[in-house]
């Protein structure tokens, strides 16, 4: 693929460029829908709608505000349905079909990160002459993301058979705040830290959650927990930490970077654990998606036009046709890699699913190495090793444990777990 020459974050044009300003700029634009619309559902909700409310708009707002059925008592699994235990398939037809899902995993992601990191750090329409320009605004490549996907959601649901939807419409905003901000923050750390520090960190986010459950939820854990957490921190630190004198100025951890990471591992914590309880309601994975990429369109196209940055961006596609085939075949790569989840959790449970994407983070890694020629020391590499050793330790121990927890005794069950 080729690319163009990178710029260092520190050369960015004007302070309007900083992440900082960007980030609140958006939020304003957020909050210019956020604020209007919960005070309509506050004003149906003390009106008492749901009993007194009559004419042609009573379908929908009793859709988006009260929703139309009572949560299920329990459910299993909050996030996916129970698995499809294989009928009478045979083994070459459930190996074809893991191979299926493992391929379609990893193509959609690997060229996503690839993309991704070419977008985001390399210029447009260079020459010999010309410097060519980099594109700017993450919130438009957060836009063209969930537009497809809500419309590749959108025909699924609309052509297979789904559940009684009966969540109010409102109650998907929060994940799809929280959804587009942590999408953000993962774009913008791009242009501060490198890919691989990217990816770790990511990988490494299973710390903050193990805190965060035993600070607030009282959680207990067991000792591979623990260790694999310590294996994990250590791994990074390594990676880091690591050194070479050669190392581009780009692949240089800045604060910035820590940041905004920071903010995308809390943003995605959030958005897992609200969709979690919006599982309650009986819906699919695929009505999920939907719901949360209807509220991410309207927030992301909103905040674009009151910035003006939607023209912007497409006269920007319209100059560089290179540009335009890269977001577009971004955006289709995480819409066809969501459906690619889906389906393998279904097929093949979490365990299975986990090791697939466990591996695509490490190939992940070496392609960004190879084709970006990001520098990685002895020590970093070392570092990496031990991470997704760590990661693989995780896998094992928690199949082992749901193992045995299968053979317990009625009335015995075993130590929660992250």
């Amino acid at each position: 693929m080729a690319a163009g020459e990178e710029i260092s974050p520190a050369l960015q044009d004007s302070w309007g460029d900083f992440w900082l300003f960007r980030f609140f700029v958006n939020a304003a634009g957020y909050a210019s829908i956020v604020v209007p619309g919960f005070l309509l559902i506050q004003y149906f909700k003390r009106k008492n709608y749901l009993e007194t409310g009559r004419g042609i708009c009573f379908p929908v707002i009793k859709s988006c505000v009260f929703g139309s059925e009572m949560k299920s008592a329990h459910q299993e699994d909050g996030s996916l349905p129970a698995r499809a235990e294989p009928t009478e398939s045979s083994t070459a037809r459930q190996v074809f079909k893991l191979l299926f899902c493992a391929a379609g995993l990893q193509a959609s992601y690997l060229t996503w990160g690839v993309l991704q990191e070419r977008v985001m750090t390399r210029t447009y329409g260079a020459t010999d002459t010309d410097p060519g320009e980099k594109f700017k605004d993450s919130q438009f490549l957060v836009f063209m993301n969930r537009i497809l996907a809500f419309t590749v959601a959108g025909l699924y649901c609309a052509l297979t058979k789904q559940p009684r939807h009966g969540a109010p419409m409102y109650k998907y905003s929060f994940a799809s705040l929280s959804n587009i901000l942590s999408s953000w923050c993962q774009y913008e750390a791009l242009k501060y830290i490198s890919f691989p520090t990217q990816v770790l960190a990511k990988a490494s986010k299973v710390i903050p959650v193990m805190m965060m459950g035993k600070l607030v939820s009282r959680k207990s854990y067991e000792y591979w927990e623990y260790l694999t957490a310590a294996l994990i921190s250590v791994g990074v630190s390594m990676f880091l930490l690591s050194s070479a004198p050669n190392r581009h100025v780009s692949t240089v951890t800045t604060f910035s970077g820590i940041v905004l990471l920071a903010g995308y591992i809390i943003f995605d914590s959030f958005t897992s654990n609200w969709q979690d309880a919006l599982f309650t309601y009986k819906m699919s994975p695929v009505q999920m998606m939907f719901g949360v990429n209807v509220f991410s369109c309207l927030f992301t196209v909103g905040s674009l036009l009151e910035q003006g940055a939607l023209l912007e961006s497409a006269h920007f596609m319209a100059r560089h046709s290179e540009f335009a085939a890269h977001a577009v075949l971004l955006s289709v790569c995480s819409a066809c890699g969501q459906l690619f989840i889906f389906y393998t959790i279904n097929q093949f449970g979490a365990a299975v699913f986990t090791i697939i994407m466990t591996l695509r983070q490490a190939f992940a890694i070496l392609l960004s190495c190879l084709i970006y020629g990001h520098t990685v020391t002895i020590v970093g590499g070392l570092g990496v090793a031990v991470v997704f050793m760590a990661l693989f330790l995780r896998v094992y121990a928690r199949s082992r444990l749901k193992k045995r927890s299968k053979k317990l005794p009625p009335g015995e069950t075993p130590v929660q777990k992250v």
